[in-house]
């Protein structure tokens, strides 16, 4: 059984830094990537059309989002089962809930976007990200 579990969320001034921690079980990290998502509050949208911020695919290599490169990292822990998500300069734009996502995934190269399977439905409850001017 798939479980995700997230922390490390806060409230911080902007330029302040966190560290999210994504503990996850149940799934073979060599054939299932892990992502790093977020969904600002009061925007609704399902759950697969949240923002791509970071992954580990399955070869262990990190990948972030082009705009956010500069500003966040993410890396994993395989002992600890955990992967980790960086994020420093915050900004009041960073405000959002984050979740980890487990599923099928693959990286265009010639875009370098990550394309994710269509089911994309293991997922965290959440941690929120509060960034104060």
């Amino acid at each position: 059984q798939v479980q995700l579990q997230e922390s490390g969320g806060g409230s911080v001034p902007s330029g302040g830094s966190l560290r999210l921690s994504c503990v996850a079980s149940g799934y073979d990290y060599h054939t299932y990537c892990t992502g790093w998502f977020r969904q600002p509050p009061g925007e609704e949208r399902e759950a697969k059309e949240r923002e791509g911020v970071a992954v580990i695919d399955r070869d262990g290599r990190p990948h972030v989002r082009g705009s956010l490169k500069d500003r966040f990292t993410v890396y994993q822990d395989t002992a600890k089962n955990t992967i980790y998500l960086d994020m420093n300069s915050l900004k009041p734009e960073d405000t959002a809930m984050y979740y980890c996502a487990t599923d099928l995934c693959y990286r265009n190269e010639t875009s370098g976007k990550m394309n994710w399977s269509d089911s994309l439905d293991a997922w965290g409850q959440g941690t929120m990200v509060t960034v104060f001017a």
